[in-house]
């Protein structure tokens, strides 16, 4: 056994486990317990007199919070996937005969704050009004061989929150375990979830999955993770998006196609950013970019509704509604807006004079296209706090895009800003294959210049464009931004169970 790093506590737990072995308990006995109730169950329905009959007998499991010692009695409360409730054992009670080892040496001096274990008994009510149940027996289930972080709580309420980030997002189980709140953020995400799925499939829409690992890592602008398969003995990389693949979907004849997927990018960390995120994307015949503004509308008033009950939602201290419609405004209004400079006829020297004057850095790497999401990025994106479309874009900052059908130098693209971060990237669908190819060689060109987020030339893709693609619309959701949106969580590290960490020092 591994000792040279224990800590006091971890020894004595340990030595503990040998105690309880040696009296004949099981530290870790067989999964099955009869669990019958919930705490929250117990809490929301007990009525006391008028239905304690309903009560009498319950069995339910968790994990020990607390303990407050009264000699021949005590009270402890559980912690089970429900919430939290108060128990009462008495010695006399789960020792009704004269050997009392399981109460004055098992419960008071081998048991501790952190154990699972196992609890028949009746509900009752205590003189101070709290539904308690009664301990009539009592059962190890886990014995805990490291201690729980410490937290204060005043009238059943914490007040002193393990708020270290190191801690919450590495030890993301014992941060489930003694932030109550966080489970609440997780369990909203699945409701959130849930919602957008029901909203696709009662609309006929069909959820597929599409490959993770990809010859050709498409879809997007970005950097991939790369990796190699033994068995063909070919380069791989990791998927930024599945967007080619469920279009090769539209052109083998599905009407309605989306999926949830885990997409990588090899790029940085921030507050908004992990390069393992959840991104749902849906493609649709016959629809355009007007048609999915109105129904991504529609998407997230339900999803916000179904979340939290409200189409208002808090981010920070910001009130934000999801009721729709939404604003829409031109990119080029947008940056026209916020920075003073009308760049709509401006060729890649005119507005790498622009940055310039900005003072937004501008490489020689970037492209027209790049300079221009830079300089929306840095002056107008912050400003979109409600939610806002902003549309039109220019056509090289859009490979993946259809021409717009009134605007030249435009494609019909949108993306949905909500308290100043995008959160969602809609097109009508390039369907031209010609156009795709030349749009793909002129991405080719950028990677020639050094820009590693430029896009490959998928050969396959324009394959399948050739048999025909109809008409099509699709959209790309951020999944873990619209969720710290609808929660109120400041960082993506909130809402995604198991965030990306460096690794972890060891001595």
């Amino acid at each position: 056994m591994r000792t040279q790093h224990l800590s006091e506590q971890e020894l004595i737990r340990r030595e503990k486990l040998a105690a309880l072995t040696a009296l004949g308990i099981d530290g870790y006995p067989a999964p099955l317990y009869p669990v019958n109730t919930y705490a929250a169950v117990i809490k929301d329905n007990y009525k006391g007199e008028e239905n304690k009959e309903d009560f009498a007998a319950v069995c339910l499991a968790g994990r020990i919070m607390s303990i407050r010692d009264m000699g021949k009695a005590c009270f402890a409360v559980l912690q089970d996937s429900t919430g939290r409730i108060q128990v009462y054992i008495r010695k006399d009670d789960i020792c009704p005969g004269e050997d009392k080892t399981l109460y004055d040496t098992v419960w008071k001096k081998l048991v501790d704050i952190g154990d699972i274990i196992g609890i028949k008994g009746y509900v009752f009510t205590t003189k101070t009004g709290e539904t308690s149940v009664h301990v009539t027996e009592l059962t190890m289930l886990t014995k805990a061989l490291r201690p729980l972080p410490v937290v204060k709580e005043k009238d059943g309420e914490s007040f002193d929150e393990v708020t270290d980030p190191e801690f919450r997002y590495r030890q993301r189980y014992a941060d489930l375990i003694v932030n109550p709140g966080v489970k609440e953020t997780f369990i909203k995400r699945t409701r959130m979830m849930n919602a957008i799925r029901s909203f696709l499939n009662e609309r006929g829409a069909l959820e597929v999955d599409t490959p993770v690992l990809q010859s050709i890592p498409g879809g997007a602008a970005a950097r991939p993770f790369s990796t190699h398969h033994n068995a063909l003995d070919v380069p791989m990389y990791m998927r930024i998006a599945n967007e080619l693949y469920l279009k090769r979907l539209i052109v083998g004849g599905f009407d309605w196609v989306y999926e949830f997927s885990r997409n990588f990018r090899n790029e940085g960390m921030d507050r908004t950013h992990n390069p393992e995120f959840t991104v749902l994307e849906f493609y649709v015949a016959y629809k355009d970019y007007e048609w999915m503004m109105e129904t991504t509308e529609q998407l997230l008033e339900k999803a916000a509704i179904a979340t939290n009950g409200t189409a208002t939602v808090m981010a920070g201290n910001r009130e934000i509604s999801f009721k729709a419609p939404y604003k829409r405004i031109t990119m080029y209004d947008a940056i026209r807006e916020h920075t003073g400079f009308d760049i709509s006829a401006m060729d890649e020297t005119g507005i790498r004079g622009v940055c310039s004057q900005l003072g937004i850095h501008a490489d020689e790497k970037m492209g027209k296209g790049k300079l221009i999401d830079e300089i929306f990025g840095a002056k107008c994106e912050g400003h979109y706090i409600q939610p806002t479309f902003i549309t039109d874009y220019p056509v090289e900052m859009s490979p993946l895009t259809k021409k717009h059908r009134s605007k030249p130098g435009l494609v019909e693209r949108f993306e949905l800003m909500i308290n100043g971060k995008e959160v969602a990237n809609a097109y009508s669908e390039l369907n031209d294959p010609i156009d795709q190819r030349e749009r793909f060689e002129e991405q080719v060109q950028l990677m020639e210049r050094g820009d590693d987020e430029a896009m490959f030339i998928d050969h396959d893709f324009l394959r399948a464009l050739e048999y025909g693609m109809p008409p099509t619309s699709g959209i790309g959701f951020g999944i873990d931004r619209l969720c710290m949106l609808l929660t109120n969580q400041p960082s993506i590290q909130d809402v995604l169970l198991f965030p990306m960490m460096r690794p972890e020092k060891t001595d």
